[in-house]
């Protein structure tokens, strides 16, 4: 889980040999169905983590964000409020100002307060109740300004509003989301911003920097158990949309961090031998066996710009906060 306030991103393949169950479970039970019943068949059973926001989901969410050991969000908040006028000089009248997950509007008000003279704000959301909410939300503080909603999923090729051809672009991705992407889809990613940006787009992404494990554990097993609720939610949710018969007190939550690859990873593990049925499949855990439900990769200044780099981005600035926990990097397609 990477707990920003914005919508995850996160990518799952599903193997071709699946394909055919896949494509019968979508039309039957849903996308949340068939990624299901993917992820539990697999060797190394996982859950995408895209779908720890259902309403619930949503509500735990935001309680966490609130948690005294998650610094992400209001370390991020802050550092956008202390570069607002950094930030209006990315984007000159007329531009347009293009945001890849609709989320929150904490942050994206920060933005749009420093730029009252943008075209045009574009929030792109593969959910059409999310982009409703946004575009409901930033009306009621920004009347004068043009919203113009794109559903659709922003890794790939999208068609851009006719009204915007030709004006300055200006990317906003905060929350490390990006963090939730191995290395090869996080320079796919930002290779597709990069098209739909243009060659004199701007970005502003938000990336969580390495620090002290002990800090990042915490963050993501809080005292209270507030994200270990979030993640058991899943399962929650699979009994509730799908009649699903998770005993959800037969698993626990774990967060642990992967030295090597620099990134906590979020696991719910059976804590006995049993047996779960999700729409007729019956799927048998050994005690202590795992199921994987996120990855938040931890990023060193010099390694997220190298990484950048590979994307066809050049890093422009980088602003942190004075603990160092949380960065934004500016990164110029030119």
């Amino acid at each position: 889980m990477n707990l920003d306030d914005e919508s995850p991103m996160c990518l799952a393949d599903t193997s071709s040999g699946e394909a055919r169950e896949t494509h019968a479970l979508d039309v039957a039970g849903g996308e949340f169905a068939a990624a299901l019943i993917a992820g539990l068949s697999a060797r190394s059973k996982s859950i995408p983590c895209r779908f720890f926001y259902d309403a619930q989901g949503s509500r735990l969410f935001e309680r966490i964000t609130d948690l005294p050991e998650y610094y992400p969000t209001r370390t991020e908040t802050g550092i956008l409020r202390g570069h607002a006028d950094d930030l209006a000089t990315l984007a000159p009248p007329r531009s347009v100002l293009i945001e890849f997950g609709s989320g929150s509007s904490t942050k994206t008000e920060i933005l749009l307060e420093a730029m009252p003279q943008l075209h045009a704000y574009v929030p792109i959301d593969i959910s059409a109740s999310a982009l409703e909410e946004a575009e409901e939300r930033i009306a009621k503080c920004f009347p004068a300004l043009r919203v113009m909603p794109i559903v659709g999923d922003f890794s790939k090729p999208l068609q851009l509003p006719a009204d915007i051809a030709g004006k300055r672009r200006l990317g906003f991705f905060p929350g490390s989301t990006i963090g939730n992407l191995t290395e090869r889809e996080a320079v796919g990613l930002l290779s597709s911003m990069r098209s739909i940006l243009g060659a004199e787009g701007v970005l502003v992404v938000g990336a969580d920097l390495k620090k002290d494990v002990r800090r990042l554990l915490a963050a993501y097993d809080d005292a209270e158990g507030v994200t270990a609720a979030f993640n058991l939610n899943l399962l929650q949710r699979a009994n509730r949309e799908l009649g699903a018969d998770f005993d959800l007190y037969a698993f626990d939550h774990r967060a642990t961090y992967d030295m090597r690859h620099g990134r906590i990873d979020m696991h719910l593990v059976s804590r006995v031998a049993q047996v779960v049925t999700v729409l007729g499949h019956r799927f048998r855990f050994r005690a202590g066996e795992h199921i994987h439900t996120e990855h938040s990769h931890k990023y060193d200044i010099d390694g997220f710009g190298d990484l950048v780099r590979r994307a066809g981005w050049h890093p422009q600035a980088c602003w942190t906060d004075a603990e160092r926990l949380f960065s934004v990097h500016v990164l110029s397609a030119r």
